[in-house]
């Protein structure tokens, strides 16, 4: 499959040409360090989680070259990933005047380019958010920059110009898993972290390590699965306004997973000044599910797979693996829990945690296991848009 890229790229300057290259192909070249002085060394070939805990948008490693040590015209490295966004290296010249990204957005490719007054978006190819691992290889084949997917898929940028070919001198920044930058000239905004791996790597003909902005590299896990993995030491929390509490339906929770390996508190709901209103917390030692309602609580046998939570205005109904016959009723409302409908409007919903009294988002009793689906009003729950703890993987669990 090739997908070429309309005429408008033809109008950029042919110096686009050789700064794209640099940018593109020399990521993961292994230079002098960014001159920060600090930081562990990784090989260019290191297993890389690009999720890991750091400032939103810091990349996780990081190297400057010169530009005259470049000769290779070809790099190439392995990504594995369930998450159809985010950023994977990123790379400058002119001390971040003219840049190069590559991330995925909605599991695709995608290639942004600025240079001098020229801003260009460019994205197409297979989805590779499958959770397998793909070879991608970047050349550049003069005058078109191609980037190859597994050996076949290509996405090839061509560039002319009447104009001479300026030669760049100075030095090339490479960043992993991160940008450096001001977010806001991106032509297409995206979400900073990706929940994925890079392994791998063969960068140029440059052979110094990159530099760590982190104590040690968190490790990838050797099998995936789709699903939130939750570590044990944080949760993800979301308003509960979000979430359209319908009178005739009510807000209906689905939630998939092997509950006999999952311990402590799945999710709960909690509105400012109010009691806890609800929690489903589950313990390995008992293998039991505990539902808490106000005061109220029951507890079940963890062996089901599946689990739909109806909130609804007087009653709250749970179904376990689909089976009607398999449901608990509990009577709620406005009458005995004064605070039910307010919750829904004002309150906070947590998943992974059981919330606290105070609205500094500090939690207990977190959940160590993984969801394999989260569904709220039969749409699926994306934790990158909770305010959540980094340890959390939003889209893959250890298989």
């Amino acid at each position: 499959m090739h997908w070429r890229m309309p005429g408008f790229c033809r109008t950029m300057a042919g110096g686009v040409l050789l700064s794209l290259s640099l940018a593109l192909l020399g990521w993961g070249a292994e230079g002098q360090g960014s001159g920060r002085g600090r930081g562990k060394e990784v090989s260019g070939g290191a297993t890389v989680y690009l999720g890991q805990d750091r400032d939103i948008w810091r990349p996780l490693m990081h190297t400057t070259v010169n530009l005259n040590e470049i000769r290779s015209i070809k790099s190439s490295f392995y990504l594995r990933t369930y998450d159809p966004e985010g950023t994977v290296f990123y790379g400058d010249t002119k001390n971040g005047q003219d840049w190069f990204i590559l991330s995925l957005k909605d599991g695709i490719p995608l290639m942004q380019i600025s240079r001098g007054e020229s801003l260009v978006s460019v994205a197409g190819g297979p989805k590779l958010n499958d959770g397998k691992w793909h070879l991608l290889e970047v050349s550049n084949q003069e005058p078109f920059v191609i980037l190859e997917v597994d050996g076949s898929n290509r996405m090839v940028v061509g560039m002319q110009s009447k104009q001479t070919m300026e030669i760049l001198s100075g030095e090339l920044r490479l960043a992993l898993g991160g940008i450096l930058m001001d977010k806001e000239q991106m032509f297409v905004q995206l979400g900073p972290h990706m929940d994925g791996c890079v392994r791998g790597g063969s960068w140029l003909n440059l052979s110094i390590p990159w530099e760590l902005d982190a104590e040690e590299l968190w490790p990838c896990h050797l099998n995936i699965q789709p699903g939130s993995y939750f570590p044990g030491s944080g949760f993800a929390v979301f308003n509960t306004s979000v979430f359209p509490f319908e009178a005739d339906r009510g807000v209906k929770v689905e939630l998939r997973g092997d509950f006999r390996k999952m311990d402590g508190t799945i999710f709960s709901i909690k509105a400012s000044g109010q009691k806890l209103l609800f929690a489903l917390v589950a313990n390995n030692n008992t293998k039991e599910i505990t539902l808490t309602v106000g005061e109220e609580k029951v507890s079940m046998k963890d062996t089901f797979k599946a689990m739909v939570i109806i909130f609804q205005t007087d009653s709250l109904r749970v179904l376990r693996d689909g089976d009607e016959s398999n449901t608990t009723t509990l009577p709620i409302g406005p009458v005995s829990h004064p605070g039910y409908l307010t919750t829904w409007k004002e309150g906070r919903l947590a998943v992974g945690g059981l919330l606290g009294e105070e609205e500094d988002d500090a939690g207990s009793q977190f959940l160590t296991g993984c969801l394999e689906k989260i569904q709220v009003q039969g749409r699926d729950l994306d934790l990158d848009l909770a305010v959540k703890h980094m340890s959390i993987s939003s889209y893959s669990c250890p298989a």
